[in-house]
């Protein structure tokens, strides 16, 4: 059973290796650890994705920056606590590692799959230049009753087509994981600068 929920959810991730381990947390006594890779995109921007990696699958005491990895697991989330709110903070959780010595397929360097349940209304909208745009969250369910929240953001006719899906709604989503800058007010004098990943959405499907 729980094989088959683990297709719901696939991401596969190449790029550089932009940080050291920092720990993130612990599961019976299995520490695992965060670190950020650079994936290029075609149109020469790079997307900044936080790689989360067991202790048990690669030495993670050791210095990776500058060189090339491959993770292939899911796009997971969780709430963090900030002070009386909570943050959802997302990020790849590697099932495999691999290290290429040649990857010269930039089209496969970021690609997601989810099959999950559509949890808020659609947001859409059209850009001063006219182009529609439509956010989504989806719930993709992970074993043991819990579940991932998924912030997708559609295109075009894609955004068109997902402005009319109701909540509950099940729907599969291929693309890729991109991650955006924006600024946030902490106080009247102080903004932050922070970073949002989301899934940027390439082909969707309403399930019947």
């Amino acid at each position: 059973m729980s094989e088959k929920i683990l297709e719901n959810n696939r991401v596969s991730v190449v790029g550089e290796v932009a940080s050291e381990f920092t720990f993130s947390h612990e599961v019976f006594g299995e520490g695992f650890y965060l670190t950020t890779i650079l994936v290029n995109r075609l149109s020469d921007q790079t997307d900044e994705i936080p790689l989360m990696v067991s202790e048990r699958l690669m030495d993670v005491n050791r210095d990776y920056r500058g060189g090339v990895i491959e993770a292939t697991g899911q796009f997971r989330s969780f709430n963090r606590h900030e002070g009386s709110r909570n943050r959802l903070v997302l990020s790849v959780f590697a099932r495999e590692i691999n290290f290429p010595e040649d990857y010269s397929d930039s089209t496969k360097t970021n690609q997601i799959y989810l099959d999950g349940f559509l949890c808020k209304a659609p947001i859409y909208r059209k850009t001063p230049l006219g182009r529609e745009i439509a956010d989504l969250l989806i719930a993709v369910n992970r074993p043991y009753g819990k579940s991932d929240y998924i912030p997708c953001i559609a295109w075009g006719r894609n955004a068109r087509y997902a402005s009319s899906f109701e909540v509950g709604s099940r729907i599969r989503v291929w693309g890729r994981v991109q991650s955006r800058e924006y600024t946030k007010k902490i106080s009247e004098e102080d903004v932050e600068k922070r970073i949002a990943y989301e899934v940027s959405v390439s082909k969707l499907e309403f399930v019947e």
